[in-house]
């Protein structure tokens, strides 16, 4: 099922077709260079099978991200439940992504999360949504600055999956918009353009 789709990129469910672009962004040390693990192809496949399921289930989740020209799949972008209940309350909506390195630098990520944005505060009526990252991870929270989060630090947190073993992925920084904030960037931006 397509979830909806942008100029240049389609944001879907996923397919069987999709296994080995998802197995090579889990296992590439240059895309995990922030998490503490590299999931091997069984470990990659299960992580996709409850990708999807939670898709299904909830209608939100890490959709597969495909280039429309082409119809390859280019990695993930999506809404999902942050699903940690010792940092955030359970109804937290995160935004978050992962691209194979070949696709990166294309502007992709920003393209697609606008659009996820606004189908968050516009079709789902969320209140707000949050994106986390490892403090030194500083190409995702340059994207995080470019669609108009801003910076949280009350809500900064060490990470509780990630083992003492990486003590130096532990904390996050938390960047944010609500409804009420997206919606007035979009009206200045529409003033202005």
């Amino acid at each position: 099922m397509i979830i909806l789709e942008t100029e240049r990129l389609r944001l879907r469910d996923w397919l069987d077709s999709d296994r080995d672009l998802f197995r090579e962004i889990n296992s590439d040390p240059k895309v995990m260079e922030f998490f503490p693990f590299r999931r091997t192809h069984e470990e990659a496949d299960a992580f996709l099978a409850r990708l999807n399921g939670t898709i299904i289930e909830t209608g939100l989740g890490f959709y597969a991200l495909e280039l429309k020209e082409t119809h390859e799949p280019l990695g993930f972008c999506g809404l999902s439940l942050a699903n940690m209940p010792d940092v955030f309350p359970p109804e937290t909506v995160e935004i978050g992504w992962r691209l194979a390195t070949r696709f990166w630098g294309n502007g992709y990520v920003t393209e697609a999360a606008r659009a996820l944005l606004d189908f968050a505060f516009g079709e789902k009526h969320l209140d707000a949504v949050v994106s986390f990252a490892v403090t030194d991870n500083h190409r995702s929270t340059a994207v995080m600055k470019r669609l108009g989060l801003h910076r949280v630090a009350s809500l900064d947190f060490d990470h509780p999956r990630v083992p003492d073993t990486h003590p130096h992925l532990k904390p996050h920084v938390v960047y944010a918009v609500t409804r009420d904030e997206w919606l007035r960037q979009k009206q200045k931006a529409g003033r202005s353009g």
